[in-house]
């Protein structure tokens, strides 16, 4: 997820730098995204959901898995403000992600349907490089980004929507979503990592508690 108007203020918790930023709003879509926060408050519930280990899909498919599937295709494609969806982020307990194989800012694609990979019980055998870091932003963390290193080449195997085993090698900007997006199959998020925080300004206190608390 991309923010615009990014500013220069830098400032520190402990040894943690924090990079302050204004981000645009986006509009409300259809399927709710659970978040480790609100503009209030931390959510407990939803948090509980987000750090819990997602449960591998059976083989073959079930009816439970089906639906899961068709509900989270139909979650992200209604998004334009994300690059990738993991199943836990809409509350399914199953170790499966979607995200887009296109530039996420081409809005106007002629063929949606070839822009998203949907992956059901991925798994990273082989990862090359020298970790990048980038910073990343997430659904489920709102407002804020985070600096994290990611492998630039894997390779992983899963089970496409249809149930067949496939392997697939992901470079460069896919490989960090699907890092990513595997990253909540685990209950693990951005704020799990050491890296520096981008967050607003005009949030700074409620995000020192935040972390100070981690």
């Amino acid at each position: 997820m991309l923010y615009n108007n990014v500013e220069t203020v830098a400032d520190t918790i402990g040894q943690r730098p924090f990079l302050f930023f204004i981000g645009r709003k986006e509009g409300m879509p259809r399927h709710k995204v659970l978040t480790l926060w609100n503009e209030e408050q931390l959510n407990e519930e939803e948090t509980r959901i987000l750090r819990t280990p997602c449960k591998e899909a059976p083989l073959p498919f079930d009816a439970e898995t089906v639906k899961a599937i068709r509900t989270l295709r139909s979650a992200f494609m209604e998004r334009e403000d994300a690059a990738g969806l993991a199943a836990p982020q809409i509350g399914i307990s199953r170790r499966i992600i979607a995200f887009r194989t296109r530039n996420s800012n081409e809005k106007n694609s002629e063929d949606r349907k070839e822009d998203y990979v949907i992956l059901v019980n991925p798994r990273i055998t082989q990862a090359r490089g020298e970790p990048v870091v980038l910073d990343e932003g997430c659904l489920s963390c709102p407002e804020i980004r985070v600096e994290i290193g990611r492998f630039p080449e894997i390779k992983v195997r899963a089970l496409d929507a249809e149930g067949r085993k496939i392997s697939k090698r992901y470079l460069d900007f896919p490989a960090r979503i699907v890092q990513h997006e595997m990253d909540h199959l685990d209950g693990k998020l951005i704020v799990d990592y050491d890296g520096a925080v981008f967050v607003p300004k005009k949030r700074q206190g409620f995000f020192d508690k935040f972390f100070q608390s981690k």
